[in-house]
């Protein structure tokens, strides 16, 4: 059987990270406990399960510490508990190590620091932290009940006893507070306030602003003692799965209405790029966005509003329909982006007012900006 102590410190020895205090962690922490007993794979239509007691032991080893992330849950389906095919979306995974690692090298985690974790899954990342800064300093919410069992089982077969809690993560946790940082292992539409309340001037938060199309962007915001905050994006193509109060609700039937119909300015092809569909979705934050062989479609799940668009000789041409003129917002934000030279999210930050508003913007703060839903 292959040497699980190997297996990490191969793992380790592969990601890159700024601080290295985090390899010794990722050399410590037993993976195989987390991942559990069960974790799916995506043949692009399907969810299929692979069980530990039914796959070779040094296979399944060998999975483990690959640098991937695992599903583990799909639509509230563990893997572990179903032998069939399913579908849907995931609601629960081991996110991959390089990426727990990046998250904490970014925020600046260093030793006596404490810790609030939004989304402890499977407890994973719950472990690394442990490793790091000891239980003490830990602290870890997970919304989904059965999750928050489960990880609890693993955290403590891995020796760790953090402060773990099962609730809404973006509420925090008051009776922690004040943290040096929080981080989330999920993302949100906007930052909570009780967030910003229970950081300590100068603390920081680390999180991906994603949104229904879905496009995300990672940022890390500085709090400032006005109870405002500050921070840039950084160039990281990171996703992770919407906090599930911030899911979107069931889509409106699409039909293709011909509406007011007009050449594009921009391609469609811009919803393409990580950056394009990132400003897109700042642009119409509560649309959905769909692709089709002849271009795109946006749907507004608030008002039922529509645009697509299709070829026209040698262009496209956009259809709108209803209340909101979906691609106008859209065009306006990435005509914006091209004539600023289309940088890289690096190039955009993030301010939380005083009042609470809360922007995206270009450059600097004092340059074009787009507010992110409530």
């Amino acid at each position: 059987m292959t040497n699980p102590d190997d297996l990490r410190r191969q793992l380790a020895a592969t990601v890159p990270m700024d601080d290295p205090a985090w390899r010794s962690a990722l050399e410590t922490v037993p993976r195989e406990l987390f991942v559990g007993d069960g974790l799916f794979r995506f043949d692009g239509r399907h969810w299929t399960p692979l069980h530990r007691d039914r796959t070779d032991p040094g296979e399944w080893l060998s999975l483990v510490y690959q640098d991937t992330t695992w599903v583990t849950q799909v639509e509230g389906i563990a893997a572990a508990d179903t032998t069939e095919p399913v579908t849907g979306r995931p609601t629960s995974s081991s996110t991959l190590p390089s990426l727990i690692v990046r998250m904490l090298d970014l925020a600046r985690i260093s030793e006596g620091d404490k810790v609030l974790e939004i989304g402890t899954g499977t407890g994973y990342s719950t472990g690394i932290l442990c490793s790091r800064l000891g239980d003490k300093n830990v602290y870890s919410i997970e919304y989904d009940p059965h999750l928050a069992a489960a990880a609890a089982d693993h955290i403590h077969s891995a020796g760790y006893h953090p402060t773990l809690i099962t609730g809404d993560g973006l509420a925090g946790h008051k009776d922690g507070a004040d943290y040096d940082h929080i981080v989330a292992t999920c993302a949100v539409r906007h930052i909570p306030p009780a967030w910003l309340h229970q950081v300590r001037d100068g603390g920081t938060i680390t999180t991906t602003i994603n949104g229904w199309m879905p496009a995300s962007g990672l940022v890390r915001l500085t709090v400032h003692d006005d109870g405002t905050a500050t921070g840039r994006f950084h160039t990281d193509q990171i996703s992770y799965m919407l906090a599930r109060p911030h899911e979107r609700p069931p889509r409106p039937t699409f039909h293709q209405h011909p509406g007011h119909t007009r050449a594009t300015r921009v391609k469609p092809a811009l919803l393409e790029d990580w950056t394009g569909q990132f400003l897109a979705q700042l642009a119409a934050p509560s649309a959905e966005l769909m692709t089709t062989g002849n271009g795109v479609i946006l749907v507004d799940v608030a008002t039922g509003s529509q645009a697509w668009t299709e070829p026209a000789g040698k262009g496209w041409t956009v259809h709108q329909h209803g209340p909101l003129h979906l691609w106008d917002q859209v065009e306006d934000a990435l005509t914006t982006w091209q004539i600023a030279g289309s940088p890289a999210l690096s190039d955009f930050g993030m301010t939380v007012e005083e009042d609470g508003i809360q922007r995206v913007w270009l450059g600097s703060p004092e340059g074009t900006s787009w507010g992110l839903p409530a």
